[in-house]
């Protein structure tokens, strides 16, 4: 797959959508430059990414690493409830928060996914949904460096969300320890998708920009369908 996984993460849940999300808009008005930072992704992600996530695939042993993917699954916990709040479902809220403390205090500190083993939900939420829930809406497509896929209200929540108040890992101390904590946070990410290489048919930067897009916002109305959006694909010409 030409281009860094770390942006594109799980947008194949977004295609059964299809190009409902997308209808009558200019989506990509930046495309060329877009395009120019998706081949420097591609380079960055062929020769430093993958690499390094195929080797720390193949030294570590399957048990460990899915408990450090749990460990920051369970981390993402916190922001996810503030988010749920933010948008108005408490009860979400509450879920998020008791899974952080049930991993945490009988899992192992996360290690181990208890809270799901005793049928709590796991969420996703992220100010970039917020902001959508909010009425922003997601602008145009935007590849940025390192990070691939993304939009300006998703730009402009994850600029937010790097800030004191948002970042998970600002009470590790000292720096060093911080830097190795995000950093092998991203290695296994990007582990996790190595089994996704190659998936994407064609043009893979159109591939990726219309399932990131679309999914997207299935994530903002938690999965429902936009029923002007609909409107629009289903009295299209074909």
């Amino acid at each position: 797959m030409k281009q860094c996984k770390l942006g594109a993460v799980i947008v194949l849940g977004s295609l059964s959508f299809g190009k409902v999300a997308l209808a009558n808009e200019n989506v990509d008005p930046y495309e060329s430059f877009n395009r120019g930072v998706w081949k420097f992704n591609d380079y960055a992600d062929r020769y430093v990414m993958k690499p390094v996530a195929q080797a720390y695939k193949a030294v570590t042993p399957d048990i460990l690493e899915r408990g450090i993917a749990n460990v920051f699954s369970n981390i993402g916990n916190i922001p996810t409830a503030a988010n749920n709040l933010l948008q108005g479902k408490p009860l979400k809220a509450g879920q998020d928060i008791t899974r952080f403390i049930f991993n945490a205090t009988f899992g192992g500190f996360g290690l181990y996914d208890i809270a799901t083993d005793i049928g709590l939900p796991a969420h996703q939420e992220d100010l970039g949904q917020t902001l959508g829930v909010w009425g922003m809406s997601q602008g145009p497509y935007i590849v940025l460096p390192f990070l691939g896929p993304s939009s300006v209200r998703d730009t402009v929540a994850y600029g937010i969300e790097l800030s004191q108040l948002n970042y998970p890992y600002d009470d590790i101390e000292p720096d060093s320890s911080r830097n190795a904590t995000v950093a092998l946070n991203v290695v296994n990410l990007r582990a996790q998708l190595l089994a996704l290489d190659n998936i994407a048919p064609g043009d893979d930067y159109l591939f990726f920009r219309d399932a990131y897009l679309q999914r997207r916002e299935a994530m903002v109305r938690d999965g429902k369908t936009d029923p002007e959006a609909e409107d629009d694909f289903l009295n299209e010409d074909w």
